[in-house]
């Protein structure tokens, strides 16, 4: 799947689940209740030892069961590590802040960069170098307001919220309402509780409920 048809993707889902687990058959079960409420693209986060190893087999397991699951990387801040996941099959890169050296790299392999901006020029100058998507990040700091604030002289840049975003009603159609082509949820969605009480339908139900408080809050 190209870069083109994974923003179309984005926008349409509107979720982003993102996780991180050191344990591949954990992170498996996540994989397999996000897909089956309903997810076709999940961010896997860099935070921990030998993630890129853990990616790898998450990779390969997500194209051998779910071919339509679209898997990238997030929490990336340079362009090496960025190159050794998209070798792993990361079809996606996600920085917590805006990196030009990442830009760069991802534009040359045609892989969509989704960049953590918190200003308006930070925002033009990623989107200078050919960014579709932003991820205000924390977005708890930011607030939906700011997002409108940046639609009012820029209405074509496309904001994608994560941090500070939760699977209610209330929450949900404050960030659609002011903007936001996407969220991204991460502990609030995959709560500790269920992957401590192995709840994985929980997480399904979740993601479920989530997408549908998606399409309901769109304008």
């Amino acid at each position: 799947m190209n870069r083109v048809a994974i923003i179309n993707l984005i926008e349409e889902q509107g979720l982003m689940p993102l996780f991180f687990n050191s344990d591949i058959e954990v992170c498996k079960k996540v994989l397999n209740a996000c897909y089956k409420g309903g997810a076709r693209l999940m961010e896997f986060t860099n935070r921990g030892a030998f993630a890129i190893q853990t990616f790898t087999k998450l990779s390969k397991y997500a194209q051998e069961k779910f071919p339509d699951m679209v898997l990238g990387i997030g929490s990336i801040t340079d362009a090496p590590t960025a190159a050794l996941y998209i070798e792993n099959g990361a079809k996606f890169i996600v920085t917590p802040a805006f990196r030009k050296d990442i830009a760069l790299l991802c534009n040359r392999r045609k892989i969509l960069w989704i960049p953590g901006c918190g200003s308006l020029t930070e925002i033009g100058n990623a989107e200078e170098l050919g960014c579709e998507i932003v991820k205000l990040f924390p977005g708890s700091v930011y607030g939906p307001n700011f997002i409108k604030s940046i639609k009012g002289p820029q209405p074509w840049t496309k904001i994608m919220p994560t941090g500070g975003v939760e699977p209610t009603e209330e929450n949900i159609n404050s960030w659609f309402s002011a903007g936001a082509i996407a969220v991204g949820m991460g502990s609030k969605l995959i709560r500790k509780d269920s992957l401590e009480n192995e709840s994985y339908e929980d997480i399904e139900l979740l993601v479920k409920k989530s997408l549908n408080l998606i399409q309901q809050a769109r304008p």
